[in-house]
């Protein structure tokens, strides 16, 4: 059985407008409680701060819609995958209609550098849309190729 987290009780004062839309959400997203609603959202802030500051570790997917007519695009998009080898993890593209990829691309490491790799691949050329979303847990750790093995596979 798992070990319950120890909690904390704090005080938030709102006005009654506020509360009364808090209630709303709270029974539309199917929320147990208005803690539990308060948490959620106080942890979408802390993440977004951890994005912000830049330099933790962090997960996520990179979500991009490109045409795949448009000529580089998809070598663009491979050569950057491996160019940071080391931050992305996974991908997955799934075919659209109208020439169009969808590609869900699973990145660790900085924030600073995931948020680096995810505008270098949004602006490319052929994508339509894309976004960066991320989140402070992390995958267990992934460890790079010996430098050595690196090294023997190039020469």
């Amino acid at each position: 059985m798992a070990k319950a987290t120890p909690m904390t009780r704090i005080s938030v004062s709102l006005s009654e407008t506020l509360a009364a839309e808090l209630d709303k959400m709270v029974e539309a997203r199917g929320f147990s409680s208005r803690s539990q609603a308060i948490a959620d959202m106080i942890n979408q802030q802390l993440t977004e701060h951890r994005v912000e500051v830049g330099r933790d570790i962090m997960a996520g997917t990179i979500n991009l819609v490109y045409d795949h007519e448009v000529p580089g695009v998809q070598k663009q998009l491979a050569d950057l995958q491996s160019q940071y080898i080391d931050e992305v993890i996974s991908v997955l593209n799934i075919n659209l209609e109208q020439h169009r990829i969808m590609s869900v691309i699973l990145v660790q490491g900085p924030a600073d550098s995931l948020k680096r790799i995810s505008d270098k691949m949004i602006t490319c050329r052929g994508v339509i849309s894309g976004k960066l979303m991320m989140t402070t847990a992390i995958m267990p750790p992934i460890h790079p190729m010996p430098a050595e093995t690196i090294t023997s596979e190039k020469g």
